[in-house]
C-alpha cells in the first residue's frame, strides 16, 4: 500500500484529492491549520472508506511541526510515496498597501511550507528510487493576477521550484510535478459574487469555473504517472490560453 501526504488537506482541493488517492488505495496523511470542523470531516469520510489515515493539525510554516506530521504519515506504511504541496493562503490587494507581515506569512506557507515537507520526505524517497512529489501552484503563476501579486509570485515559485528539482531529483527516481489550478469553487473563492463568477466562467472556453474534484484529478494524474516529471500543468477550462 502505498502513502500520500497532503498538505493543507481537509478543505477544497485538499480534500477532494485526499478522497479520491483514498478510492485508490492509498493511506492518507492530510494535515492542517485551523479548520477543526473540516478535520472532523475528512477524518470521518476517510474512515468509511477503509484505508488507513491520519488527519493532523501542523503549520506547514514550522520545521518542527512538519517534522511530526510527516514522521507520523511515514508510519502508515512505513514510507512516503506521494507529496501533495497543497497547503496555501491568499492576498487581494494593491501591492503597495500589503503589510509586510501579510506578506511574510504568504511566502511561508506557500514557499516555505513546501520546501520543509519536499525535505522532509526527499530523503526517503531517494533511498527507495521511486517517489513523486506534486506542487501545487495556480494558474496565476502562470499569468499574474491584478492585485493578487505577492500571491501569484508566490505561486511562480512552486512552478520554478519544480522544474529544478525534477532535474535534480530525477537521477534518483523522484519525480516532482506541479498542477496549476485556474479558478475553482473553494473556500479560497468564496468572496466572489455571482457576477464576478459568471464573468470568469465566460472567459474560460469550457465556460465554467472549476470544481475541487478537476484539480484533484490532475493532482492524482502527476502523482502516479511514471515517466512524467518537471511538468507544469493547468487545470482551468483553457482560461490561461
Amino acid at each position: 500500500m502505498k502513502t500520500v501526504v497532503i498538505t493543507g488537506g481537509v478543505r477544497g482541493i485538499g480534500r477532494a484529492a485526499a478522497l479520491m488517492f483514498a478510492e485508490r488505495g492509498y493511506a492518507v496523511a492530510a494535515c492542517y491549520e485551523k479548520n477543526g470542523a473540516a478535520a472532523d470531516a475528512l477524518s470521518a469520510a476517510l474512515r468509511e472508506t477503509g484505508v488507513p489515515f491520519l488527519v493532523s493539525r501542523a503549520d506547514v510554516s514550522d520545521a518542527s511541526a512538519v517534522g511530526a506530521f510527516v514522521a507520523a504519515a511515514s508510519r502508515l506504511t512505513g514510507k512516503v510515496d506521494v507529496l501533495v504541496n497543497n497547503a496555501g493562503i491568499s492576498s487581494f490587494g494593491l501591492f503597495q498597501e500589503l503589510k509586510e507581515d501579510a506578506f511574510d506569512r504568504l511566502f511561508a506557507v506557500n514557499c516555505k511550507g513546501a520546501y520543509l515537507a519536499a525535505r522532509e520526505v526527499l530523503p526517503g524517497m531517494i533511498s527507495r528510487r521511486e517517489g513523486s512529489i506534486v506542487n501545487v501552484s495556480s494558474v496565476w503563476g502562470i499569468t499574474g493576477a491584478s492585485c493578487e501579486a505577492a500571491y501569484s509570485a508566490s505561486k511562480a515559485w512552486l512552478i520554478g521550484l519544480t522544474r529544478a528539482l525534477a532535474k535534480e531529483a530525477g537521477p534518483s527516481g523522484v519525480r516532482v510535478n506541479c498542477a496549476c489550478p485556474g479558478v475553482i469553487d473553494t473556500d479560497m473563492n468564496a468572496h466572489l459574487g455571482a457576477a464576478d463568477r459568471a464573468a470568469l466562467a465566460a472567459e474560460t472556453p469550457l465556460g465554467r469555473i472549476g470544481t475541487p474534484e478537476d484539480a484533484a484529478r490532475t493532482i492524482v494524474y502527476l502523482a502516479e504517472d511514471p515517466f512524467v516529471t518537471g511538468q507544469v500543468v493547468a487545470a482551468d477550462g483553457g482560461f490561461s490560453l
